[in-house]
């Protein structure tokens, strides 16, 4: 099965359209799948959220971001205060994330925790595990609910390394549905 034309990034984005909460100091959006939360240095840099957020919004700024591929949540700080404030949250770990994920075959993560390290590859577009030259990476793992052949995962990263999640599943042998 061809899955190419479902890692493209929507085109014609309204941003307005992304927000699903604003107030005075920040807005939350929900950003669609394959558009980068940064402006990307190889790919085509037509598109990415900050972009637009900037383009609409004017001066803001990403409070944290979402690899390119994943869907969800985004925070985003209308001014430097409000940015500051939640830089701060996520530098002494007080912002709790989670993600879920729908991964091949059955599984019964009850707490797992996966503590590994991860390393880019030389081209920076991928990870994988380095025990050498990684940087230590953790992850917890629950079972939210079992399918005929897939299971939904709530993931907890302890760290925030670039496509921990998606390489330490990987690890458990439950890769995410269609990843490469």
């Amino acid at each position: 099965m061809d899955l190419s034309r479902f890692k493209k990034a929507p085109k014609n984005l309204d941003f307005k359209e992304l927000v699903i909460f604003e107030n005075d100091n920040y807005m939350v959006i929900n950003k669609p799948p394959f558009v980068p939360s940064l402006d990307e240095r190889t790919a085509d840099r037509s598109i990415s959220i900050l972009k637009l957020a900037r383009e609409t919004y004017g001066d803001v700024q990403l409070c944290h971001r979402l690899d390119k591929e994943t869907s969800g949540a985004l925070v985003i700080a209308k001014n430097p205060e409000a940015y500051r404030n939640l830089a701060m949250q996520f530098e002494h770990r007080e912002v709790q994330k989670e993600y879920h994920a729908v991964v091949n075959g059955l599984h019964d993560f009850d707490s797992i925790s996966v503590f590994l390290p991860i390393a880019p590859l030389k081209d920076g577009t991928a990870v994988r595990i380095d025990k050498a030259k990684g940087k230590m990476a953790e992850t917890i793992f629950f079972t939210i609910r079992k399918y005929t052949r897939h299971t939904l995962v709530k993931c907890i990263p302890i760290t925030g390394r670039m496509h921990q999640i998606r390489v330490h599943l990987q690890c458990l042998k439950a890769p995410i549905v269609c990843d490469p």
